[in-house]
């Protein structure tokens, strides 16, 4: 890995790249430090201290939104609306036929999920900016009369930087290596480790040791997961074309293959089921101090229940995990529509008819197949319980969202690395 970089700055047009790259990443960062007027910024860190439930925000701001900085919200609401989009064409068939249009109708699509970032990302600001004002945080923040305009202001500037976070993460992906939307999450959770670091040195040094053993394991075990697939073998017939002369001119006959991943559906269902569990505890937060004690006592007890200091919490996650990565899963497998594209390129699985038979094939490896990335995603979201047995602390070096999020970052750059170095005669370098 150390050598592709070194092979990579030999080469003008990838160092301007990775130079390029780390820029704009240096940039995000500078930015993610400039606060939001108004803020408790003691306030503020006591909530995250003792709330893990803006842990996933957190992550997805690349880590602004414990400074509650202008770049508080990220790339989130784009990759929110990327997901309603995405979910939302197997039902819509205008969207469906755009999604099947090749590079115009993508073209299309990607328009449609930035128009639909802008209102995401105003609701966002708004439930987050109530949450922070709830605590405390945010005094000024409310539809009154003396603070509306303070309001508009907070909620305009949180959206503007969401619209700059997806900004810089498309230059990246333009004209830097790897995807930029990812590599500016990455940069946030990477930029936190020190700081964990030092907290568990601080703490208990064994800590540090037992989490480092734990993250040595874990990034293992999901190199090997992520890059699993089982591939199934495909047969091309052969065609006749034309004939020249007394010779057929004879097309097909290849052999190939059709890669289904272990973990297709990547960390989505970490998103999905974290979000779901963030739901309930979030909006129990604002009648915990109602002056009906009937109604403090059934949000105290909500938020109690999806606190994830609880077991339930957990079993709760695990169960949810399972369950959207099969959701998922089967809903990108349909948009896929591999047994018709199949059938319409001449192709087929060796002892498999085409049609009906060859799509209940696949249903039924991709549902064994999916069960090894589903029982994997519920260990990987259920992993900061098992360390907090252990070391009896929920602070680890890095959450298991951030490290699943930084590996397969940093497979996927290097996979693009690789095939940059690849075109310019270089040979590959992961053995």
């Amino acid at each position: 890995m150390i050598q592709a970089v070194v092979n990579a700055f030999k080469l003008p047009d990838l160092r301007k790249k990775i130079v390029f790259t780390l820029v704009i990443l240096i940039l995000y960062r500078i930015a993610s430090h400039v606060p939001v007027p108004g803020v408790d910024a003691t306030r503020l860190k006591d909530l995250f201290a003792n709330n893990q439930l803006l842990g996933l925000l957190d992550i997805f701001s690349g880590g602004a939104m414990a400074n509650f900085s202008v770049m508080a919200m990220g790339v989130y609401p784009f990759i929110t609306a990327q997901i309603i989009l995405q979910l939302l064409q197997p039902l819509i068939p205008a969207l469906d036929a755009l999604a099947k249009e090749g590079e115009e109708g993508r073209d299309k699509l990607n328009r449609y999920t930035h128009w639909l970032t802008v209102p995401m990302a105003a609701l966002q600001a708004f439930g987050q900016s109530s949450i922070l004002k709830s605590q405390g945080i945010l005094p000024n923040f409310g539809f009154t009369k003396e603070n509306w305009l303070v309001t508009l202001s907070i909620m305009f500037t949180l959206t503007a930087g969401t619209i700059v976070a997806v900004w810089l993460g498309e230059l990246i992906s333009e004209r830097g290596i790897g995807n930029g939307l990812s590599i500016i999450i990455f940069g946030g959770i990477a930029a936190r480790i020190p700081q964990s670091i030092g907290s568990n040195l601080v703490s208990n040094p064994w800590t540090l040791v037992v989490f480092a053993i734990v993250t040595v394991v874990t990034v293992a075990v999901i190199v090997v997961v992520q890059e699993g697939q089982r591939r199934i073998p495909v047969q091309y017939g052969k065609r006749v074309l034309a004939m020249r002369g007394n010779r057929l001119r004879v097309a097909g006959g290849q052999s190939t293959h059709i890669p289904i991943r272990v973990n297709t559906a990547g960390m989505i269902p970490l998103i999905f089921a974290q979000s779901f569990m963030i739901f309930p505890g979030t909006i129990a937060g604002y009648f915990i101090y109602s002056q009906t004690k009937t109604i403090a006592d059934v949000a105290n007890f909500i938020y109690k229940t999806f606190s994830p200091q609880g077991t339930l919490y957990w079993l709760l996650y695990f169960i949810l995990v399972i369950a959207f990565t099969y959701f998922y899963t089967d809903v990108v497998f349909r948009q896929q529509n591999l047994p018709d594209v199949l059938q319409r390129q001449g192709g087929f699985i060796p002892g498999i008819r085409p049609g009906k038979k060859t799509e209940d094939y696949l249903n039924g490896v991709l549902q064994r197949i999916t069960l090894v990335g589903a029982l994997f995603l519920g260990g990987v979201a259920i992993l900061p319980f098992l360390a907090r047995d252990v070391t009896e602390t929920g602070s680890m070096l890095i959450t298991s969202t951030g490290l699943l999020i930084v590996v397969g970052v940093v497979l996927d750059t290097m996979k693009q690395l690789e095939a940059q170095l690849l075109m310019r005669h270089y040979e590959g370098f992961i053995k």
